[in-house]
């Protein structure tokens, strides 16, 4: 006979990387992170195409939760000694809100969130897998439920996980940088966590932490130009798009292609937001979908009979990427045109076939938006207002503007 087992031990230590040793804090976080939908993230990568730039950017999507959950962790235990109340339950709630605030996302992250799906974004896919995991356990997620979708009557803990300074912008910053070494993301996250306080029921910063305040919004800045919107990452994931937009429409016209059962549904069919609501089949077939699927396609795509997806799974399985433009104004008709003329000679496609070979698009940079939710300063004498008035950095005001640039991506 086998002997007596002790019970599995559910609060383990994970190394991480960045912050050292993460704590998982009780049983019901560690059965989530052990259930197939999260540890789907595993194969999520966090920056999409950004590797073939930065190649230590390999992290994924379940690093950066985890993170997040640390961080959620310190915050929690920051603003109880600041006497705010965070009940046991809230405080798992708003944990669990945390580790799975990014479990709606699909294959490569970012690059391809519009383009599996119709109009459907990953926050409120995420809400579906709370909702389906709520269901499985009971409705022992129901409370953090509330808390991702803002109708928890303590706002402060659904800004601890979306606002213009929450746990998941403070660790992928950090965790960005660390594995891009782009040193220009680097933030003081425990400064900033440790000036968090609540008034009148929102998250506030207290006036001494303004200066790291100020570090956050450049570094972020910074960034974007730097990696998220990188010109040659932009033509990498572009190119990546407009793989997955001709596939799908070879497929629409029946042609059979090569991919994996999840993959071919979403191929096949145009799912919408209602497609999630209504039909389990779609949360399903999106539970099993990731990077591998989408990879191990485009590399036998590469001999699909389709000329124009073919040309495009070659060049970005070899890594010979489009040339990309950057420019302060749009590009004209004729500048778009003449690129189509040349690349139509040089590699006879059709007027037809040169949309998914010539492409431009705008990018925006926001590092402090503040018609969203704004970072509001609590100052010594109990007066609060925003970052932008608060700072004596007239950089703040200009980092608040919106940039816009335009891309023009083409063939050589």
């Amino acid at each position: 006979m086998r002997p007596n087992l002790k019970p599995n031990n559910k609060k383990k230590l994970i190394n991480d990387p960045v912050y050292g040793f993460i704590t998982i804090p009780d049983e019901l976080i560690f059965d989530i992170i052990q259930h197939p939908y999260f540890q789907r993230l595993r194969r999520i990568s966090q920056l999409g195409l950004t590797n073939l730039v930065y190649p230590g950017a390999l992290h994924t999507r379940f690093h950066h939760v985890l993170g997040a959950m640390h961080l959620m962790n310190l915050a929690i235990n920051t603003i109880r000694r600041k006497g705010h109340e965070i009940t046991p339950e809230e405080e798992q709630a708003v944990l669990l809100a945390i580790l799975l605030h990014d479990i709606g996302h699909g294959p490569f992250s970012h690059s391809l969130e519009y383009d599996i799906v119709k109009g459907v974004t990953h926050e409120q896919i995420s809400g579906f897998f709370i909702q389906e995991l709520s269901k499985k356990l009971d409705g022992k997620l129901d409370l953090t439920l509330l808390i991702f979708n803002n109708k928890h009557p303590k706002k402060f803990l659904h800004q601890l996980v979306s606002s213009q300074l929450d746990m998941d912008r403070l660790d992928y910053l950090n965790r960005d940088s660390f594995y891009t070494g782009v040193s220009e993301g680097i933030i003081g996250s425990d400064r900033l966590i440790e000036m968090l306080n609540v008034k009148d029921g929102n998250l506030v910063l207290e006036e001494k932490g303004i200066y790291s305040a100020e570090k956050f919004i450049v570094a972020r800045r910074i960034m974007y130009w730097q990696v998220y919107l990188h010109k040659t990452v932009t033509a990498a994931e572009q190119m990546l798009i407009h793989i997955m937009k001709r596939a799908k429409e070879i497929s629409s016209r029946g042609m059979v292609l090569f991919a994996s059962p999840s993959l071919s549904y979403f191929l096949q069919n145009d799912i919408q937001l209602d497609d999630f609501k209504n039909r389990t089949e779609t949360l399903v077939h999106f539970s099993k979908l990731d990077d591998y699927d989408i990879l191990s396609a485009i590399k036998v795509w590469q001999e699909s009979d389709d000329k124009v997806l073919s040309f495009l799974c070659k060049r970005l399985i070899n890594r010979e990427l489009f040339k990309i433009e950057i420019a302060k104004e749009s590009f004209s008709e004729e500048r778009i045109q003449q690129e189509k003329d040349i690349a139509k000679q040089k590699f006879e496609f059709n007027d037809e076939e040169l949309e998914y070979i010539i492409f431009h698009r705008k990018q925006t940079n926001n590092a402090y938006n503040k018609k969203k939710e704004k970072i509001n300063i609590l100052l010594k004498n109990g007066e609060i207002i925003d970052i932008a008035k608060a700072s004596d950095n007239l950089n703040i005001n200009a980092l608040a503007q919106p940039v816009d640039k335009y891309c023009l991506c083409y063939p050589l």
